[in-house]
């Protein structure tokens, strides 16, 4: 009997090629990065003035907290996978990813772990409302029913991540091309066979500190309930130890990303190639011995303040190393400035903010002051949206003609970038001001003092969230009625061959050619 190639939905329901996957997951990460924008809309709406406006306190939490998981779990990492689906096995020379079949599961779970998520907003007493860090006892004694569909939807998420972490590994290590040797291997693939690692390693721990909540609330147990014997700061430290790794899982590969665009775009290799790999690896190991600088203030020992203050200072070092790499390849290059090298400009730039403020907060005596005020939330996203969400955009513009053979409209891509940047440093470098007043983060309602810092964020917000839309135009654009890419998409280009278009296999592992 034959078997023709797979069609319509069914194509990509069964699909094991990595292309379509890697499509999959970018736009399921694009669905989830409107949801968690609207989310956070919904809160920079109620914060455009003083005093309660369109949302009452409880579900103005449940916002806070499902923005905070949405583009966590359901933008980011999405999309760092796909891009990884993509562009790894092409990148080294493989056929296809190793697992080709766990890479289809990997995927497909996600939808329901997210469906399940987004549901809790329906269900009675509301979705879950004590913030996207789940600070126990709160979010166990005193949580609504949904907090279960929760850890549930948490430990879907986590399986995804482990399996799509083992496929790349395997991959890499198991099917570059010959003499591929590592210290040959792209940027990018280094970045995530190390941020893979830190993957498998913390996810873990995820899956423990959720299973221990599940316990307490549901069979009795008192691992974080005082009244029990247990210990709310032992949630904090266990959910930090996989919390902070974390962070670094959603800029590692943005590294990796900015390190292929930058040398495009400069005409020059990229510098100091050894030092960047070094660099990668250092900062995933020194993640995981600086946990405690989010707890400075629960009363841990002097000793402690002192050894995860220093440790944390010195991750500046190899993110220095990186930043000054970066620069030096654009030091004297022939540069243009295609819409992906304006993104990956601003990502230096502002990533580099993101840790000055990083560092001020690093200082534990300091941090007594800033710890829960908008100083952190400016701080927490001048890393992750012009560190994660620029490069994504980079690499989406980079990479879309080698994606679907057709070439995006420059003019409006450099629109879009530019929306973008007033958008992100109107709406969160005020709250640098806001929050070393002592404006607490959180709250619905504030004092008139902050008022006009909260306005200039929320038009900031609108703007931002205008752009994504017309990103989202841009792209729809581009794959319906683009011009036809060149085969040397840019003039000069170094690194990757531009060959055009790069489609899907005739079958996959699950549609086999036709056989008599």
């Amino acid at each position: 009997m034959a078997h023709g190639p797979a069609k319509g939905f069914s194509r990509w329901l069964y699909t094991t090629n990595h292309k379509d996957i890697g499509s999959m997951y970018l736009w399921f990460s694009f669905a989830m990065f409107f949801l968690g924008g609207i989310f956070a809309l919904v809160i920079r709406a109620e914060l455009f003035q003083p005093g309660m406006q369109i949302v009452d306190p409880n579900f103005f939490n449940q916002m806070t907290t499902m923005h905070g998981l949405v583009m966590v779990f359901g933008a980011v990492m999405p999309a760092f996978v796909g891009l990884a689906n993509w562009m790894v096995p092409m990148m080294i020379g493989a056929p296809d990813m190793a697992l080709p079949r766990m890479n289809n599961w990997s995927f497909w779970i996600l939808p329901f772990a997210f469906a399940m998520l987004a549901s809790t907003l329906f269900m009675e007493g509301g979705a879950p409302n004590f913030g996207w860090t789940f600070y126990a006892p709160l979010s166990t004694t005193y949580a609504p029913a949904s907090v279960t569909f929760f850890i549930f939807a948490v430990h879907i998420m986590g399986a995804s991540s482990i399996m799509g972490s083992i496929n790349i590994i395997a991959t890499i290590l198991n099917m570059r091309a010959p003499g591929m040797t590592l210290m040959k291997m792209p940027l990018f693939v280094w970045t995530w066979l190390i941020t893979a690692y830190l993957l498998i390693a913390v996810m873990p721990v995820l899956a423990g500190v959720v299973t221990m909540m599940l316990m307490d609330i549901h069979f009795g147990t008192s691992f974080f309930d005082a009244a029990g014997g247990g210990d709310p700061v032992l949630f904090q430290h266990v959910f930090w130890f996989f919390g902070h790794p974390e962070v670094y899982i959603m800029i590692l590969p943005a590294f990796g990303v900015v390190s292929a665009i930058i040398p495009t775009f400069a005409r020059k290799p990229l510098f100091g190639y050894s030092s960047m790999v070094y660099a990668t690896a250092s900062i995933a190991f020194l993640s995981f011995i600086v946990w405690a600088h989010h707890m400075f203030t629960v009363g841990i020992p002097l000793l402690g303040e002192l050894f995860f203050m220093y440790a944390t200072m010195l991750i500046a070092v190899p993110t220095g190393v990186k930043v000054f790499n970066w620069v030096t390849t654009m030091w004297k290059g022939a540069m243009t400035f295609e819409t992906p090298m304006l993104f990956s400009i601003a990502f230096v730039i502002l990533f580099t903010i993101g840790g000055f403020s990083g560092l001020m907060l690093a200082i534990a005596p300091v941090d007594f002051q800033y710890h829960d005020t908008y100083f952190v939330v400016a701080h927490f996203h001048y890393v992750l949206v012009p560190g994660a969400i620029f490069s994504i955009t980079a690499a989406v513009y980079y990479w879309l003609p080698k994606w679907c053979g057709k070439m995006y409209d420059e003019t409006l891509g450099k629109t879009h970038f530019w929306l973008a940047f007033a958008g992100l440093n109107i709406t969160f470098f005020p709250m640098h001001f806001s929050g070393l007043a002592y404006m607490p983060r959180r709250i619905p309602d504030y004092n008139v003092a902050f008022a006009n810092w909260n306005m200039i964020s929320s038009v900031g917000a609108f703007l931002f969230g205008a752009a994504q839309v017309l990103f989202l135009y841009i792209i729809i654009r581009t794959i319906v009625s683009g011009k036809k890419a060149t085969d040397q998409v840019w003039e000069g280009a170094t690194g990757l061959e531009w060959s055009v278009p790069s489609p899907a296999p005739y079958h996959t592992f699950s549609t086999p050619p036709e056989v008599k």
